[in-house]
Parts: structure tokens; C-alpha cells; sequence
């Protein structure tokens, strides 16, 4: 019999695939489309390992379930390559970073073919290709016309290990989120894009996707909309005024100091002499700190006292001035009113100074029951401050209203005075794109003396990125492309004179934000993508990947969409129709897989112990629902090779038989009705299941299936062999996307010389999903005694002289009496007996 052999059979077909580009998909169809795509991969590493692998395997099913179900497929590859790692790894050792990621992503390709992905490899796309990036370019160049493309100079994360600056979604607890030292701020002229002013679209349409909910909540909370008011506090003795946001002016009476963040412009002109060291100390060390550690909760609340008052504007009473880090420049004005009986950060700071706290907000009790537990009313545990609605109290004239409307009220009499203002707000801050490092799209831009900033015309692009040898990053804010002469220097194209180039490059994550987009034409050398082949494949129908990416990548993604979309180059708002994040593979004990810690396993080394990557594939979804975190395990890879080598021994046992037999052409019903219900039943499973990624419990359905097989092989040996045949061949068809390796073979095996993976999906038949027999549990004084397998339908008269007669109850009945039958409905029938 001939054995299963995964390192013979599976390098056989992953190169007949290639040949005949199997997976290689048209344009020119009249199919239904399902565009399916994991992420955008970084070759950062010399290879990937199981961790990885589990996201691709994920994908690749889903892509060849929906091909056999009829469906026009695009399941693409292509490579995130601009970045650190690679410069990085090039300043370590010399080599370019072009060489080092032509290494890496051979490595990683032929990773992916080894396992068996489905991939159109016709339509590999790589970031750093000027084929690409000229686009990239291009689209900077369409938000720059829009003015979604600007340049200023402020104040930026720079982290002094990579020396480039940071976006505020890559400084994490005051780390730089590649390399992990302490950053710092720096003064710098940095390039932007405007994602602010799309704010309120990308907070709206979170509610129309069928994303995570946790995703949309990251989002929400990072765009962070509120509608509140700009109060303005006059600074006592003074002509200066400070003007705080704030979305609950009916807590005024309550506010008994200003805060105001270490960044605000107006601490240096307003702080007293006195207090001037010991508020430069202090702003020295909070610039320092991230914004996410700054916004910590249950961090020791810091500040110092400017020194100076301001009067509050609704009661004229003279609160201090203090600047404290919990306070962020770039959300509202820079400044709050704080009012610690009704704010827990306000509550903290006012217990650590010991400042006075007034309660200006009572609960309504609602049927002598106060709201204080309200999802939308909070309270801490002591009851020390109130967040929610009520009555006013402790507020002048306003006291006894309702706080929703003296909040009205209040505003209202401000704004007539003139010392207030309705505004929205937002913590989403504009994109911060520029880098200070060379491997990374050149931003095309040139300044002129004459003509000031110019952007590169269309017929110019792709400015390339020269070829370096060193790539040291620069202390003065410059990537080491200034070092380029015949790069910098160049030609105003306005009035041609001598210009510079700009000398910054793109965040990868620009790169990033339309592949997606690039898959759909990959070749075109006219435009980005022709729109008629836009609108036919987008937007994305599954995209598959972890949830790291949540406020930087998805966000930029969907910015970048709703902008061609308004330009007219697509018909479509969003992305991504449905978004997957799958969990992640741990190491054995449980630890998280690195390099660092020596701890990967890479499938590679699987493959070349026998494995193969058929198993490889069913452990990664076996091992627990997708979207769960679990630990790797050798000995659930050792199941899932088992539960192929049972498959392949079915399989080659019914060959033998057939071959012996010459298959004759049966048509017993009897045997028929036992291999059509759990043969059915699978199919309407797994369907079921492949449409909702129950992917683990799609495998368990196929491993039923075969012991049910296997049963059916020990009483019938085979003898219906034209029943059987069918079986296998719907068996082979529901592990095709799983195994596709193993299926091909045995596909092959039973004398088809078409492809496993380009047949049609099985169907199930409704009316076959009935059970024709079920088992009947025989008990003597409700102990288990025999089991029956009887046909369906049954009644207690049928079953009870079954029993009566069964070879294994018949001695019970010497000598006894039969005092009561219990008969449980086609399960149980219970026979009570005494002497």
C-alpha cells in the first residue's frame, strides 16, 4: 500500500501549482468576487514562524472555500518593506537595506509556497519597488493639491536611538515602539497630513462596519469627538485671558482651579519670578513622559503652582493657575477648569495639593432610588466625586436645576457676555508622515528660493531613492539622503533655477495605506489602478490580521480611502468590508515567540522533520477558535499528521479494494442510508462553519466524519464500492482547503487528472440530514446493560420486545418480575425488576 509521504508529495504539487499557475486569477469575469487579504506583510526577519504562519493559513482556507463554492477569488501577496528594521540592519552590517529585503522576502516567498498558500503571485507588489512608490508619491502630491498636505514646525517625539521623529501612536509609555529607549521632544519643520479634517467620517462610519467592536471603540476613543465649550478665565491683574474646553459648563461653580498643560505658551509669560525654577524643572521632566503615561489614571498626579490667579467667570472668585502633565496640550485648548467633586483626575490632583473640592451636582433619586449606578453616572466607591447628571446645587441662581439644562443655561449667559464659545473637539491629532531616516519613499517636494515649496510635477515621479552606503542617521534632523549632493540638488521646475530637494521620506505606514488598492492592477504603469478593476474587487471582503494596528494602519487605510473617494478615483467609502484579528501563537510555555528569545518555531524545521505542512495547517486552527491566544503544541501537531495518515489509509485501503473488486456499480439502500446522513451532516457543517471561521470546529466535524467512516469500513469492508467512492471523494473535497496538499494527491490517486481545488464545493441534501436509525440504551434498575441500534421511527411497544429478546438482558429476567418499564423516546428504555 503506498505510504503517505508528505516531503515527496507535497514539494510535487506545490511546484505543479506554480507551473500552471492555479491560483492566478482574471479580471475578465462575470463571477461573483471575493476579495480576500491578510496583511500587508513586513520582512523584518529572515523568516517567519508558526505565529505568523497561523494568519496566512487562516486566509488561504477562506480563499479556497470560496473558489469551490463558485466565486471569483483574489487572494494577493506583496511585501511592506520600507522601514527601520532593514536600515537599521544595514547600518549593523553594511549590507543595504535592498539587499537585506531582497533576502528576506525570497526567504519569506518561498515560506509561503512551501505551505501551501493559494496565492496570485502575478500580482506581487513590494513597497519599495519605484513601480509602487511612484504612486505613493503621487497620492501625496493629490492631498498636497487638496491642502490635506501641509508643513509646520512644533514640537515632536524623537526618539535618539533611531534618530527620526515619531507619530504620538508610536511613543509607548515613553518609549520609541521599535527599539524601546527613552524618546524626547524636539522643535522640527515636520511634514503632515490633515486626517483631522475627516474626523467626523471616520467616527460616523465605524457604525455601518462589521468590525470587532473592540477595533471601533480603539477608533472612537482615538478620534475622541466631544461637544463641550471654550470658556475664557481672565488671569488676575493681567490683560492675558485663558480659554478652557470643557463639555460640562454646568460644573463652573464647582471649578476651584485652572490647570494648565506643561506645553502652553502662556506659562512663560504668566508665571511668577518667584515661581520660575521650580516651573521650568518641572515642565523639563513632564515633556519627557508620553502622552499615554501622562493620561494614566492610577499614576501619582504631579503639578506646581504658577504662582498667579484667574477669576472664574461665572462667580468672579479668584482660583490658581497651576500646569500639571495629566493636561494635554493637543486636546482642547491646553487648559481646564477643574472641578474635583465631579472629576476623578481633577479629585486626585485636588487630594495630592490639598485644594478645595465643592460639590456643585446632587443625584435625582428616581423612586427613592438615587442614579448613582447608572451606566452613564459614575462614582467611586467612597463616594469622594460624581460624574454623572443631576440637580445643581452650591451654583447661585442656577441651583435646582436639572444639569442638562443650567449646562444650557450657563453657556447661554457666557456666550452673551462674550466670554464663551460652543465648540466640538477631538484628540486626534494630524498625521505626522516625515522620517528622518533614507529607506523609506522620498517625499516630492522641492524648495526654491524664488518659488518657495514646490511640488514634483506627475511626469517627474517617481523621485528615486539614490543608492547610499551610509546610512547613519544625522543629530540635526536630517536623513542621511542630505548627504546626497546629486541627490539634494536639482532643478525648480516652476522656473528653473537651482533648487533642494526635500531630504525627509514617507512613514511606512503611507506605503501601507492603499496596497490594498495596488492589488486590484498591479501592473499599471498609466495610473495607480485602473478604476473599472477598482470597482470590481473592492472594496476588501475579509481582511485578516492582529490587532496592533488599530489606530495607526486601519485608521490611515480607511483616511486614504474616503480621500480618493471624494476625488472620484473609487465608488466606495471603507476598506474593508469585515475585518478578522486572528489570536496569537504563543511559544509551549506560553510565552510570547521572539527572536530575542530564542523561543520561534519556524514551520520550515516542521516540514523537514516529516510533518508536513498539511499538519502544520490543521494544528494552527485546531488548536483553539482563531481569535483566541494559544500555546503551540508538538503533540497536537502529532494529532493532526495522526488524523492524515488515518485519511490516507481510507483512502488507499478503498483503491486496493476497488482495484481488487473493479468497482461494481451497487445500489443497496440499506448500506446508502447509513454513509449519506453523517456524510450530509459534515457537509452542512463545515459550510456552515467556513462561512463564520469556526474553523476548529470545522476540523472536529472532519474528524468525526472519518471515524464514522472507519465504523462503516469494519461492517460493509468496502463491498459498496460506488457509495464508498462517492464518500471519499466529498471527504477529500471539505479537507481540500485545510490540506491541500494531501487532498490533491488522493484526488490524483482516484484517477482525476483536474485539479482538487478547482471542483465544486459539495452540496447537501436537506432530506438526507434525517437519522434513519438511532441507538437505544437497554438499563436493568438504571444500570447500563446493552445498547441496540434500531430504524427510525420507533414506539415503547417496538422497543420494549426488542429488549425483552436482546441476548444481553435475557438472563436478567430469571427468576425476577418486571415491576415497571421506562421508556425515555428513542434513547433509554428502563426495565425495574424484583425477586
Amino acid at each position: 500500500m503506498k505510504r503517505y509521504n508528505p516531503k515527496e508529495i507535497e514539494p510535487k504539487w506545490q511546484e505543479h501549482w506554480e507551473k500552471n499557475q492555479l491560483y492566478q486569477i482574471s479580471d475578465d469575469t462575470n463571477l461573483p468576487k471575493r476579495y480576500i487579504l491578510e496583511y500587508f506583510p513586513y520582512p523584518s526577519g529572515s523568516a517567519m514562524h508558526v505565529g505568523h504562519v497561523r494568519n496566512y493559513t487562516i486566509g488561504d482556507v477562506v480563499a479556497r472555500f470560496y473558489r469551490m463554492k463558485g466565486m471569483a477569488v483574489l487572494h494577493p501577496m506583496g511585501w511592506d518593506a520600507f522601514g527601520l528594521p532593514a536600515e537599521n540592519y544595514a547600518i549593523m552590517t553594511g549590507i543595504s537595506p535592498r539587499q537585506a529585503i531582497d533576502e528576506n522576502t525570497r526567504h519569506f516567498k518561498q515560506q509561503l509556497m512551501q505551505m501551501g498558500f493559494s496565492y496570485d503571485w502575478s500580482r506581487e507588489i513590494d513597497s519599495t519597488d519605484p513601480a509602487y512608490y511612484r504612486w505613493t508619491q503621487w497620492f501625496f502630491l493629490l492631498l498636497f493639491k487638496h491642502g490635506l498636505a501641509y508643513q509646520k514646525e512644533s514640537l515632536q517625539w524623537w526618539c535618539p536611538i533611531d534618530k527620526t521623529v515619531l507619530a504620538n501612536e508610536q511613543v509607548e509609555n515613553g518609549k520609541c515602539w521599535r527599539c524601546g529607549s527613552d524618546v524626547e521632544k524636539r522643535a522640527l519643520k515636520q511634514w503632515f497630513f490633515k486626517i483631522t479634517a475627516y474626523a467626523d467620517r471616520l467616527l460616523d462610519d465605524l457604525n455601518n462596519l462589521d468590525w470587532p467592536e473592540a477595533i471601533k471603540t480603539m477608533q472612537r476613543n482615538w478620534i475622541g469627538r466631544s461637544n463641550g465649550a471654550e470658556i475664557i478665565f481672565n488671569v488676575e491683574n493681567s490683560d492675558h485671558k485663558i480659554q478652557v474646553y470643557t463639555t460640562r459648563p454646568d460644573t463652573l461653580w464647582g471649578a476651584t482651579f485652572i490647570v494648565l498643560a506643561p506645553e502652553h505658551p502662556l506659562i512663560e509669560i504668566i508665571t511668577t519670578a518667584e515661581k520660575r525654577g521650580e516651573v521650568n524643572s518641572y515642565i523639563k521632566h513632564s515633556l519627557a513622559r508620553s502622552e499615554i503615561e501622562r493620561q494614566e489614571t492610577k499614576r501619582q498626579k504631579t503639578g506646581v503652582f504658577s504662582g498667579v490667579y484667574a477669576i472664574n467667570p461665572i462667580n468672579q472668585q479668584k482660583i490658581p493657575i497651576w500646569i500639571a502633565d495629566y493636561v494635554l496640550m493637543n486636546y482642547g485648548t491646553g487648559a481646564i477648569m477643574a472641578v474635583p467633586a465631579h472629576d476623578q483626575r481633577d479629585y486626585d490632583f485636588a487630594i495630592t495639593f490639598k485644594l478645595p473640592i465643592i460639590k456643585v451636582i446632587e443625584p435625582m433619586a428616581v423612586n427613592n432610588v438615587t442614579n448613582l449606578d447608572s451606566q452613564t453616572n459614575k462614582k467611586d466607591t467612597e463616594g469622594n466625586y460624581y460624574e454623572g447628571e443631576g440637580k445643581l446645587i452650591n451654583s447661585g441662581d442656577y441651583s435646582g436645576l436639572d444639569s442638562s439644562d443650567g449646562r444650557k443655561q450657563i453657556l447661554n449667559d457666557l456666550v452673551t457676555a462674550n466670554m464663551a464659545k460652543e465648540t466640538v473637539n477631538y484628540k486626534m491629532r494630524d498625521w505626522l508622515i516625515s522620517r528622518q531616516r533614507y529607506w523609506g519613499a522620498p517625499i516630492p517636494i522641492i524648495y526654491c528660493s524664488k518659488d518657495g515649496v514646490v511640488p514634483v510635477p506627475d511626469k517627474d515621479l517617481p523621485v528615486l531613492l539614490p543608492d547610499i552606503t551610509d546610512f547613519q542617521p544625522r543629530d540635526d534632523g536630517q536623513s542621511p539622503l542630505a548627504n546626497s549632493s546629486t541627490f539634494v540638488n536639482t532643478i525648480c521646475p516652476k522656473c528653473g533655477e537651482p533648487a533642494k530637494r526635500e531630504t525627509d521620506t514617507m512613514d511606512g505606514f503611507a506605503c501601507s495605506s492603499w496596497y490594498f488598492l495596488r492589488f486590484a492592477d498591479p501592473h499599471n504603469d498609466q495610473e495607480p489602478f485602473a478604476k473599472s478593476k477598482v470597482d470590481y474587487w473592492l472594496p476588501v471582503d475579509d481582511y485578516i490580521g492582529g490587532a496592533e494596528h488599530a489606530v495607526m494602519h486601519l485608521l490611515y487605510a480607511r483616511f486614504w480611502t474616503k480621500v480618493m473617494f471624494d476625488e472620484g478615483l473609487i465608488n466606495f467609502q471603507e476598506p474593508f468590508t469585515k475585518l478578522h484579528n486572528q489570536g496569537m501563537i504563543l511559544a509551549p510555555d506560553g510565552s510570547r515567540m521572539s527572536k530575542s528569545k530564542n523561543n520561534t518555531i519556524e514551520p520550515d524545521s516542521l516540514i523537514s522533520q516529516g510533518y508536513g505542512a498539511d499538519s502544520i495547517r490543521l494544528m494552527e486552527l485546531f488548536i483553539g477558535p482563531w481569535n483566541q491566544v494559544a500555546a503551540w503544541s508538538t503533540e497536537g501537531l502529532g494529532g493532526t499528521y495522526h488524523f492524515l495518515q488515518r485519511v490516507w489509509t481510507l483512502c488507499q485501503e478503498f483503491l486496493s479494494a476497488a482495484e481488487i473488486n473493479n468497482e461494481p456499480n451497487d445500489t443497496d439502500e440499506t448500506f446508502n442510508t447509513g454513509i449519506q446522513y453523517p456524510m450530509h451532516r459534515t457537509i452542512k457543517l463545515l459550510t456552515e462553519d467556513l462561512q463564520k471561521f469556526g474553523f476548529n470546529t470545522a476540523i472536529a466535524s472532519l474528524m468525526e466524519l472519518v471515524n464514522n467512516l472507519y465504523k462503516l469500513k469494519v461492517t460493509d469492508k468496502f463491498c459498496h464500492l460506488q457509495q464508498w467512492r462517492t464518500a471519499i471523494e466529498q471527504l477529500l473535497k471539505l479537507l481540500a482547503p485545510f490540506a491541500p496538499f494531501i487532498s490533491e494527491e488522493l484526488w490524483h490517486d482516484l484517477g482525476h487528472n483536474d485539479s482538487i481545488h478547482q471542483t465544486s464545493w459539495p452540496e447537501w441534501n436537506e432530506s438526507l440530514l434525517s437519522e434513519t436509525s438511532t441507538t437505544i440504551v437497554v438499563q436493568i434498575n438504571g444500570k447500563l446493560r446493552a445498547e441496540m441500534k434500531m430504524p427510525l421511527p420507533l414506539n415503547q411497544e417496538d422497543v420494549t420486545k426488542a429488549a425483552s429478546v436482546n441476548e444481553k438482558i435475557v438472563p436478567f429476567f430469571n427468576g425476577k418480575t418486571i415491576v415497571k418499564t421506562i421508556y425515555v423516546p428513542d434513547k433509554i428504555i428502563n426495565f425495574v425488576l424484583k425477586d
